[in-house]
């Protein structure tokens, strides 16, 4: 059993969930990583310099979260911060999209979080651990090709002031953190969409979505598993409720 804080960090198979990993490991916790993908996760826990538990897990179905903190709790007996980064949305028209589309959408990212939230709450209580959320700055900014994704993340933005308020009387700090235009595999697919439409070289598609986007580059994963780090650590007290956004200035509203 460990002494040290205990983290799980959903979607951690690879992209930001990964590098969250990455970094929370080596400023000294212990992980519990969970995506759908064991192969993955197995490859990535044997990279790390402290103690990961493996657990392939599909968080949409309703038994998965209470089943990873059980595991959790009698792995390494107590629980110290979750990192909510599992799920992804799609892009589209949105009358294109079938209701299917749109409760895939929240049944993942969403109330996958409000399951792990709530089985995980005890426990964090407990140990008066934190909590962030990993959100996107569509949740807070409208955009016709992102109607189920902005939706998914407005309600986890909200989710998390919601809990940051309990979590004041309960001892646990929550917040969120929004990214947006980082390098990851799904922004990679945005990036080759683009070259194909318009015959266009893949760094020369790179450079137009960033453009369009109005940010000077693509952001890291490795970035925003630091601003993780830095909200789960004791630097970050009296942070409560807190929505931070990463996204290389793309966001210009207050």
């Amino acid at each position: 059993m460990s002494a040290n804080r205990v983290a799980i960090v959903t979607g951690a198979s690879r992209g930001i969930g990964a590098a969250i990993a990455r970094e929370l490991s080596a400023q000294g916790l212990s992980l519990v990583l969970t995506a759908r993908s064991r192969a993955e996760l197995d490859t990535l826990a044997a990279q790390l310099p402290q103690p990961a538990l493996a657990i392939d897990a599909d968080l949409s179905e309703p038994a998965a979260a209470a089943r990873i903190v059980e595991a959790t709790l009698a792995h390494y007996g107590r629980l110290d911060v979750v990192v909510n980064n599992a799920g992804a949305t799609p892009r589209g028209d949105f009358l294109g999209f079938s209701d299917a589309d749109w409760d895939a959408g929240f049944a993942l990212k969403f109330f996958g979080a409000v399951r792990l939230c709530r089985a995980a709450w005890p426990a964090l209580v407990a140990s008066g651990g934190a909590i962030v959320n990993i959100a996107g700055i569509g949740g807070r900014t409208g955009n016709a090709e992102f109607a189920i994704g902005g939706s998914v993340n407005a309600a986890l933005l909200n989710l998390t002031k919601a809990l940051a308020d309990r979590g004041v009387g309960d001892g646990v700090r929550v917040n969120a953190v929004n990214p947006s235009s980082i390098a990851t595999e799904r922004t990679q697919v945005r990036i080759d969409a683009i070259a194909r439409e318009r015959d266009l070289e893949p760094a020369q598609a790179a450079q137009e979505l960033a453009r369009k986007l109005g940010v000077a580059r693509f952001g890291e994963p490795a970035e925003i598993a630091r601003v993780v780090a830095f909200l789960v650590s004791d630097a970050a007290s009296y942070m409560q409720g807190a929505i931070v956004d990463v996204d290389g200035g793309q966001t210009r509203t207050l």
